[in-house]
């Protein structure tokens, strides 16, 4: 048997600040969605130019505050062909929270708090 990542899932507070975060932050574009149609849910498929998979947000209409994500130990990570541009970028974003320099990777961080993993093509 063969398996392939198909989405990973995020659910988010506040929809359009996600949207525009991982546009702006990643170049993810939407590819499509799901409209419930009593309103109770929106779900967004957002993707790069480079891989098939992915990136699923789900936002929930009775959602009062945001997601408590606990001690935060799981990410998504994505690869740069230009890191250190990417970093700058980043940086000037205000969303790194961390820099690995010895591993020489960084993480940021998306509006709802998860951390995605930043890595350079090696």
């Amino acid at each position: 048997m063969k398996y392939r990542m198909v989405h990973t899932n995020f659910n988010v507070f506040d929809l359009d600040k996600s949207l525009a975060f991982y546009q702006e932050a990643l170049g993810l574009k939407e590819m499509h969605r799901i409209e419930n149609e009593g309103g109770a849910f929106i779900i967004v498929f957002l993707k790069d130019e480079q891989s098939d998979a992915e990136l699923e947000l789900t936002w929930l209409a009775d959602r009062k505050e945001p997601y408590d994500l606990g001690d935060k130990e799981f990410h998504i990570c994505y690869r740069t062909d230009d890191y250190e541009a990417s970093l700058k970028h980043h940086q000037e974003m205000g969303c790194v929270v961390y820099v690995n320099e010895q591993m020489g990777i960084y993480f940021i961080t998306d509006p709802d708090g998860y951390w995605v993993e930043i890595t350079p093509e090696r």
